[in-house]
């Protein structure tokens, strides 16, 4: 696998749409680790159930930067918008079926309920389970699963990596806490393992101050710029005007709960 140019982020793509990376669940683990594979150049494709779980949460506490909490939904809103600008694609669907094809994965992903419906199969370099907690799919591989009653737990090493050469998994599904907070750190350290075995020179996410690396006769590290104020005065006030609207009023869709609680696909309530 070899990090290649991205296009634009996009909310769909075409059937058989092959990618470098492929992930599974687009939740807070499955999202931030698309978005370090995709800042790293490679194309990353998000396959994922049409609602995140995380989206019935009536208020996310204990965030990093939010001490007030937050809508969990504008939340994730903002972590599909920042995954897309980055050239992450994301495609609805249910994956079903993951198999080892020479030095690739092949998956197939059911677009519909029905697993026997409407299926459409594509090709990875690498693949990152980060869905919960149903990871059947992965029963054709060599992977150790661990059963604990209506949940299911993928064995990894301390970086993310399954016995499996190119698969990997992140947040709740390898017993990591059950915290947004964790599942964003263990996607991002997950993501970045990715690139790390990729053998791509590795990056930062750094932006600094001009001159900070080059008046020090230092190169600008891979993924790393130098901007002079005007930049960084524009980038702050985008950053500030995004923020403000994101936050300009309530989110426009009903809060969810358990869907076994309501007469609704998603859970949906009467608001």
């Amino acid at each position: 696998m070899s990090a290649t140019d991205t296009d634009a982020g996009t909310d769909t793509s075409t059937d058989g749409d092959d990618a470098d990376v492929l992930i599974v669940g687009g939740g807070v683990a499955g999202l931030t680790a698309a978005t370090y594979t995709a800042r790293a150049g490679f194309q990353t494709l998000v396959v994922d159930a049409p609602e995140s779980i995380l989206a019935r949460n009536a208020h996310l506490e204990n965030m990093p930067g939010f001490p007030g909490g937050v809508d969990s939904r504008r939340f994730l809103d903002l972590l599909r918008e920042q995954a897309g600008e980055n050239g992450v694609r994301r495609r609805t669907g249910r994956v079903t079926d993951v198999k080892k094809s020479g030095d690739a994965f092949e998956v197939t992903v059911a677009a519909a309920d029905d697993a026997d419906a409407n299926e459409w199969t594509t090709e990875a370099d690498a693949v990152i389970a980060a869905s919960w907690s149903d990871v059947s799919y992965l029963d054709g591989l060599d992977v150790k699963i661990r059963d604990a009653g209506s949940k299911q737990f993928v064995d990894v090493d301390e970086l993310g990596r399954t016995a499996v050469e190119g698969l990997y998994a992140a947040g709740r599904l390898t017993e990591k806490y059950h915290q947004a907070a964790v599942a964003a750190g263990h996607g991002a350290e997950v993501g970045l393992t990715v690139v790390h075995d990729s053998e791509t020179p590795y990056y930062h996410d750094w932006v600094t101050p001009v001159g900070y690396f080059t008046d020090r006769g230092r190169d600008v590290p891979p993924g790393c710029e130098e901007i002079d104020a005007d930049e960084r005065g524009r980038r702050r006030a985008a950053a500030r005007e995004r923020l403000q609207r994101a936050f300009d009023g309530p989110h426009p869709e009903p809060q969810r709960t358990h869907p076994s609680l309501v007469a609704d696909d998603l859970g949906r309530l009467d608001e």
